[in-house]
């Protein structure tokens, strides 16, 4: 009988924590300054949306060796790859209009927070 319930009790112990939320963890947060080399891609267009400023700026500092001052290294968008992921990301996390606005004119500092989730990794960006 008592097999039976330390049983009973583990299972509803697993089950109760299956219902518990995962909460979404920082990965790794850095400040950039995004100026006007950030705003143009490397065929000289100018870039339109924050998703590609952003990811440019993280090209401009990993590929190119492009650094302006205020702008700190991070490790997450070191890799080429996970550069291409910033559209998504960005579209699964938040900005809010004013921020875009003022990261598109460029000669602003941000604060870029990278976000590991239960339904995959976004970043968050507020200006300063």
């Amino acid at each position: 009988m008592r097999t039976g319930l330390f049983a009973a009790a583990l299972a509803g112990m697993f089950v109760a924590s299956m219902g518990v939320a995962r909460a979404d963890e920082l990965i790794e947060s850095y400040n950039a300054y995004i100026g006007q080399d950030d705003l143009y891609n490397s065929s000289n267009e100018r870039l339109t949306l924050p998703w590609q400023v952003i990811r440019q700026d993280r090209a401009n500092v990993h590929r190119f060796g492009i650094r302006q001052p205020g702008d700190e290294t991070d490790g997450f968008f070191a890799s080429a790859r996970n550069r291409e992921l910033a559209e998504r990301m960005l579209s699964h996390g938040r900005i809010d209009s004013g921020a875009a606005r003022l990261l598109l004119e460029g000669d602003v500092r941000i604060n870029v927070q990278i976000w590991r989730g239960a339904h995959g990794d976004y970043i968050n960006i507020n200006v300063d």
